[in-house]
């Protein structure tokens, strides 16, 4: 027989991932960063794909993260009270390759899903919690998308 302990008394697992909404916010700051980063460099990667259906998917992808970015920043606001402004601070990386660009978007896109996933510890439940995790599973598409991409293009390759 199983037996499954009630709700009420307080669990003793801690997810190694856990952060505290201060942390979640910080986090969110910095995805916003991260997402306009990642649109600027998809724009190269279009302009490097070898045909225009490539070019689309990559384009699908960037739209989505300029949606990510809007709301991203609406979060920040409802939670803080205070808009991001300013530009983005890091150096936007050049694509040597499309290959090479393929696979940092490809890696990108996993890095970001874990991420969000810290972040999606230290929101509250409701909206907040909900969006997030709409746009996990948005940079889980997006890493499929850059896999099979990656792939279609080394066979073409061989």
């Amino acid at each position: 027989m199983y037996y499954v302990s009630s709700y009420w008394r307080a669990p003793t697992l801690v997810p190694v991932w856990l952060i505290t909404p201060q942390q979640a916010v910080e986090l969110i700051k910095e995805s916003v960063q991260g997402e306009r980063s990642d649109e600027l460099f998809y724009d190269q990667l279009i302009n490097l794909a070898p045909n225009a259906q490539q070019a689309a998917i990559i384009a699908s992808i960037r739209d989505d993260e300029r949606s990510h970015n809007r709301m991203f920043r609406q979060m920040y606001k409802d939670l803080t009270g205070y808009e991001i402004t300013g530009e983005v601070n890091e150096e936007n990386p050049i694509v040597d390759s499309y290959m090479d660009g393929l696979q940092k978007a490809f890696e990108g896109e996993l890095a970001a899903v874990e991420k969000y996933r810290k972040i999606w510890f230290g929101l509250p439940n409701g909206i907040y919690k909900d969006t997030l995790y709409g746009i996990i599973v948005d940079e889980q598409k997006h890493a499929a998308k850059y896999n099979n991409l990656l792939i279609n293009n080394i066979k073409t390759a061989l």
